[in-house]
């Protein structure tokens, strides 16, 4: 048994590690030393750096026909542009939407991997998260877009910048997600305006966080459930109606978090985690429910991301933690949720429906 043992070790270990090893059982077994230290394997310090990458490129005739001709050079290397640089504010990046001509031109599977002609409403749309999944869905093609928020300045101010970079019809409702008769009526003049709504991106949240769940006040308790889950469960009601009314298939997308699957480190946030593991498990039993109307039903869980209100002094501390925990070892960019958004909300996740996907840096893998 310790024969076969030894032999198999020995045999694994040809040379792939550069190193000695230290530990009793490398000591005990004579080969094994030897065949770590003696790698062939180029340790980090002899890498060496180009200054130009050398290219191939073979192509193919005017007729296709393989290994006509051929080109080589040499390409620079810039090492300054390897350095990783900041995502731009959205005041600073373009908004270029979709337009039939390009559309009809892409492939059957990019097609659907748009949102071409549907009309989406996007809560929490005039900043962060919820207004760069806007501006993705204006890029993916999107008819008209609808901004649902609390803030009216912000608001306005989001929806005009958003339709005069895009071109696209942009409305902006004053909404508080708590507010069932406001939601509906203005989802009605939704349907009056553009038609039916053919998906809801439900972004609209809070977050109390540093907060030990014996000094919690109920009333801010009672407040982020209102907004975090009954928000939730208000804004689908609303959209789903209006879809089933007009007997058309739809996408729900809500902005849930993987602090609703797993309990954040350090800081202490019992209450907001508990109201995102509510909206996760509301979307899957939703998305069971309204399968039989063609309604999907999915959550998008960020991880820690890279949002204005994470850039405060007070987190610095916090966020070495964060990162350390997480495998990318960064937070997201706030564009970040942009393509798993716009594929949920697109027919090319039509067999989607009850997922909620951590988009985490790995965070959830530990």
């Amino acid at each position: 048994m310790s024969a076969r043992f030894t032999f198999r070790l020995v045999r694994s270990a040809t040379p792939l590690v550069t190193g000695r090893i230290s530990s009793p059982l490398a000591r005990t077994l004579p080969g094994v030393h030897r065949a770590f230290s003696q790698s062939t394997v180029r340790a980090r310090s002899d890498v060496v750096r180009e200054t130009e990458i050398p290219v191939s490129v073979y192509s193919p005739d005017s007729k296709g026909s393989a290994g006509s001709t051929s080109d080589h050079f040499s390409i620079p290397v810039n090492r300054d542009d390897a350095k990783p640089k900041p995502f731009p504010p959205p005041e600073e990046t373009e908004v270029v939407p979709l337009n039939k001509t390009v559309y009809r031109q892409m492939p059957p599977t990019l097609q659907k991997m748009t949102v071409m002609d549907k009309v989406v409403i996007v809560t929490g749309g005039a900043r962060g998260l919820g207004n760069h999944m806007a501006r993705a869905c204006a890029e993916a093609g999107a008819k008209a877009l609808v901004i649902f928020d609390a803030n009216q300045e912000l608001g306005d101010e989001s929806a005009a910048e958003l339709h005069q970079k895009s071109g696209l019809p942009v409305s902006f409702f004053k909404v508080d997600v708590r507010d069932g008769a406001a939601i509906n009526a203005a989802v009605d003049a939704v349907v009056e305006t553009y038609g039916a709504p053919d998906v809801l991106i439900n972004s609209a949240g809070i977050a109390d966080s540093n907060i030990k769940a014996e000094t919690y006040d109920p009333a801010m308790f009672r407040r982020l459930i209102d907004i975090n889950l009954t928000g939730s469960f208000l804004m689908s009601q609303a959209v789903g109606r209006a879809m089933m009314a007009a007997g058309k298939p739809g996408s729900i997308v809500l902005v849930a978090s993987m602090s609703g699957s797993i309990v954040n480190y350090p800081q202490e946030q019992s209450c907001y985690n508990a109201s995102k593991a509510g909206v996760i498990q509301f979307g899957k039993s939703l998305a069971a429910e309204w399968a039989k109307y063609n309604i999907r039903v999915n959550c998008i869980s960020p991880g820690y991301m890279d949002t204005a209100l994470n850039r405060v002094p007070a987190l610095e501390a916090q966020k070495k933690i964060w990162r350390s925990l997480t495998p990318q070892a960064r937070l997201g960019n706030v564009d970040e949720l942009n393509g798993l958004c716009v594929f949920l909300a697109s027919d090319a996740s039509s067999f989607v429906t009850g997922a909620n996907v951590a988009i985490d840096g790995g965070y959830t893998c530990y």
